[in-house]
C-alpha cells in the first residue's frame, strides 16, 4: 500500500513510499511511526520502502495498492533483498582462495598467504581479501523472467535465483536493462 506520496514541491523529488501490510504489535512501533502510519488509514507495517518515480509515473496517490497485476508473463524483472548470513567466514568459503597442499608435509591448507611487504610498504593494503563477515548484503539480480502471475492469490512466479532466506522480503521492480 503506499503509505506516502513525495512530491517536488514539498519534498524536492518525486516518490512514492509503499508498506507491506502485515499485522505487527502495536508496542513494537514507535509513536513518531504510528503518527506516520495513521495518516495513511494504516495500523501497522512491516516492510517499509521507499521508490523514487521516473516521469509520467506519478498516477500513484496515498493508500493506493500496488499488487502483482502490474507485472505480466515474460515481462523482465529485477529483484532486490539481502543475502543470506554466513557469519565469520575464512578465506576459501569468502574469496573461494584455492588453498595450498594437502599432503606432503605441508602445513598451508586454507591460510590466505601473504598479505603485505614486511620492509616496504610495511602495511597491509585496504581492500585485501581477508577473512571476516560473509554474507547479509543487499543483492540485486538482474534480468529474471516473470513466469506466471496470480493475481487472486496475489502471487508472482520467477524463473531464476531469489537472494536471500526462505520467507525473507524481496524488492521485486520492472528490468533496468
Amino acid at each position: 500500500m503506499v503509505i506516502q506520496r513525495k512530491t517536488p514541491t514539498t519534498d524536492g523529488y518525486d516518490a512514492i513510499q509503499l508498506g507491506l501490510m502485515e499485522y505487527v504489535k502495536p508496542a513494537r512501533i514507535s509513536k513518531p511511526a504510528t503518527a506516520h502510519l495513521k495518516k495513511a488509514g494504516v495500523e501497522g507495517v512491516r516492510f517499509l520502502r521507499e521508490f523514487l518515480l521516473g516521469p509520467g509515473e506519478g498516477d500513484l496517490k496515498m493508500g493506493d495498492r500496488v499488487l502483482v497485476d502490474e507485472f505480466k508473463p515474460a515481462d523482465k524483472v529485477d529483484v532486490i533483498g539481502v543475502s543470506k548470513g554466513r557469519g565469520f567466514a575464512g578465506v576459501v568459503k569468502r574469496h573461494h582462495f584455492r588453498g595450498g597442499d594437502a599432503s606432503h608435509g605441508s602445513m598451508f591448507h586454507r591460510a590466505p598467504g601473504s598479505i603485505g611487504g614486511s620492509s616496504y610498504p610495511s602495511r597491509v593494503f585496504p581492500g585485501m581479501k581477508a577473512a571476516g563477515h560473509m554474507g547479509t548484503q543487499r543483492v540485486t539480480v538482474r534480468n529474471l523472467e516473470v513466469i506466471e502471475v496470480d493475481a487472486e492469490d496475489n502471487v508472482l512466479m520467477v524463473k531464476g535465483a531469489i537472494p536471500g532466506p526462505r520467507g525473507g522480503y524481496v524488492i521485486v521492480r520492472r528490468a533496468r536493462r
